[in-house]
Order: C-alpha cells, then sequence, then structure tokens
C-alpha cells in the first residue's frame, strides 16, 4: 500500500455523539484534517500522547481508505479498496477553548499520535459493513460501539462531499466520525479496537 496522503475526519457524524457534548447536530458534512505527523500504528507498542494539556478523549471510527483517484459518479464500493479502525484522539480542553474564539480545530486535533490506526483489511463493501458493528475496550471494558447505518452523512455522501470541496485520490483516508461514549485516557490504559468479534488493533497509552 503506498504511503497515506491526506486525512480526512468527519465531525458530529452521530446524532448521538453530538448531543453527549451539547453540540449541535449538523446539516451538511463537517470535515477537519489532520497532519500525516498524526499517523500511528495500533500494533501493540506505546502511543504517546500529551499530558500537560487537559484530557485526551478517544473517539473510535471507521476508516475507509481510497484506493483510486476519485471521478464523479464513483461509488463507495469501486472506490475504497481498504478500510480500518482509528482512533481520533483530541484534546478537549484545547478544543472547547478554541471552539469559543471560533478559532481552527488542528491544535486538538493534529498532535502527534492524535490519529491511531489499526491494520487495514479488505473493505467487504458498504452493504456488508452495515451487519457488523466496530467498538472499543478499555482496559477490558467496551466503551464505545458504533455501527456505519447510524452514520448522519452516509458514505458515499462523505465521499462525494470531500471530492467536490478538498480533492480526493488513491492514497487518502477517511475517519467517518465517532459514536457515542468518548471519553478520556489515562496513563497506562490498554486500548484494544474490534471489527465484529475480530481484534484489530491494540495500543497503550502514555501522557507525558
Amino acid at each position: 500500500m503506498k504511503p497515506i496522503k491526506n486525512i480526512y475526519c468527519v465531525g458530529r457524524n452521530y446524532v448521538s455523539h453530538a448531543k453527549e457534548l451539547n453540540n449541535a447536530v449538523p446539516t451538511s458534512p463537517f470535515l477537519f484534517s489532520k497532519p500525516t505527523h498524526a499517523l500511528v500504528e495500533a500494533n501493540g507498542q506505546e502511543v504517546v500522547l500529551p499530558g500537560d494539556q487537559g484530557p485526551v478523549h478517544f473517539e473510535t471510527e471507521l476508516v475507509l481508505h481510497i484506493g483510486k483517484d476519485y471521478k464523479e459518479g464513483m461509488n463507495v464500493d469501486e472506490l475504497v479498496d481498504k478500510m480500518a479502525l482509528g482512533i481520533d484522539f483530541t484534546l478537549r480542553d484545547v478544543q472547547s477553548e478554541l471552539k469559543e474564539k471560533r478559532y481552527p480545530w488542528l491544535l486538538a486535533k493534529g498532535f502527534p499520535n492524535s490519529a491511531l490506526l489499526t491494520k487495514f483489511i479488505e473493505f467487504p463493501g458498504e452493504a456488508a459493513c452495515k451487519r457488523k458493528n466496530f467498538s472499543l475496550f478499555k482496559n477490558g471494558e467496551q466503551v464505545q460501539n458504533g455501527n456505519i447505518t447510524n452514520l448522519l452523512f452516509d458514505l458515499q455522501t462523505i465521499i462525494d462531499f470531500s471530492a467536490k470541496h478538498f480533492g480526493l485520490g488513491e492514497g487518502d483516508i477517511i475517519f467517518t466520525g465517532t459514536p457515542e461514549g468518548v471519553g478520556p485516557v489515562q496513563d497506562g490504559d490498554s486500548l484494544t479496537l474490534h471489527w465484529g468479534s475480530e481484534t484489530l488493533g491494540q495500543s497503550i497509552i502514555r501522557l507525558v
């Protein structure tokens, strides 16, 4: 697989998550991006996150890998070749301050290791994805559980919107949004990401 190019993230794409943070539910897709320096693989290793800027929250998401350059009219199943699970780590206090000032979210979302990714697996198609849940276990306890049937904006809408406004090509990835249940990590937490009953990735958190 070629190196990942652009990292797009969809915010507030599950109504339940928007409501749990008392955020307005968007009426069109709401996207932000992360730098490639944010990428880190969940392969059992320690992941170092900032421990001096307030709580770091986990946000578990289905992640799409774009396998070819987008052309108008392409559908999800012909454009996406692989998928993974990811965690969009967020400095929540920093994000709240940025929102109050109406500043971009990059400081809260783009720090090193803020885009945790499991291994990629073959994309089985959108219909098949709707038949499986993804979940996050923290220290052996399930803390998030989601299914893309509950997306506010479905995969095709996300892809078309991303392509129109930012461009979309081979090697780009899209974090598709997180369900409810987000919360803070602590130093030493073990995070395990599951696709159905299959474990796709695991990491230990180190706050420094």
